[in-house]
């Protein structure tokens, strides 16, 4: 049609590994409902208020306890202790920026994609966290 149409990701965004693959496959905005549950300035004191959609295995506009991960000024700039990816989030972009090469998230959307079917198996054991 010639018109641009604005990509926004939805659901399953946790981490900042998340995020940043979520802009580097070429969204303009990211949803990010959990983490922000998640930051204690957060009205819902810990839990998240998501499946606006029918879902076969929940009842729809389930109340989610997600627990509280920080403040809200951690989860999106740190500092952080974690290693999870749940805190830092503009820091993941940051850093997903530099190994791209890109200086602004549209150089981003232009990173070359690569699947690589081994590693979701491979170095597994070195990523199990404790």
């Amino acid at each position: 049609t010639g018109r641009y149409v604005s990509v926004i990701t939805d659901g399953g965004i946790r981490t900042g590994g998340d995020f940043c693959k979520a802009i580097a496959s070429g969204a303009d905005g990211v949803m990010l409902g959990t983490p922000f549950a998640q930051a204690e300035e957060a009205p819902g004191h810990g839990y998240n208020w998501g499946m606006a959609n029918p879902h076969p295995e929940l009842p729809r506009g389930t109340r989610i306890k997600v627990g509280t991960k920080g403040t809200l000024q951690q989860i999106l700039y740190g500092p952080t202790s974690k290693t999870d990816g749940t805190q830092n989030l503009i820091g993941a972009l940051r850093v997903a920026m530099g190994m791209c090469g890109a200086y602004t998230v549209k150089d981003l959307h232009k990173a070359e994609m690569v699947v690589a079917p081994s590693i979701k198996t491979e170095g597994k054991y070195f990523q199990m966290s404790d």
